[in-house]
């Protein structure tokens, strides 16, 4: 099995993700609610939150944003728009020519 299948899978708990990226677990709830467009861990049938390498790619892109390019909240929201605009454009596949 490759590791790009298991990391699709993978699911890390607040307190993993936590001491992953170094943001508080109090932070991350926060943001969960603050950028809720783009935030949003798995819950488990006991309401606990279960987040994806791709959330954790997020979260880390929140915090440099927030960090480095010292963005509020809104210019966070806008700048992960562009970001995912972006990344939605590299998925897309044109259709071979003469396919329907």
């Amino acid at each position: 099995m490759s590791e790009q299948v298991l990391g699709e899978d993978l699911l890390l708990n607040i307190d993993q993700v936590s001491r992953l990226t170094g943001v508080r677990k109090s932070t991350l709830r926060y943001w969960e609610k603050s950028f809720e467009e783009f935030l949003k861990p798995v819950r488990t049938e006991s309401n606990r939150r279960e987040y994806r390498l791709s959330d954790v790619d997020i979260i880390n892109t929140i915090r440099r944003l927030i960090e480095e390019e010292h963005l509020t909240n809104t210019g966070v929201r806008i700048k992960l728009r562009e970001i995912m605009g972006e990344e939605k454009k590299k998925v897309v596949r044109r259709r071979p020519q003469g396919n329907p």
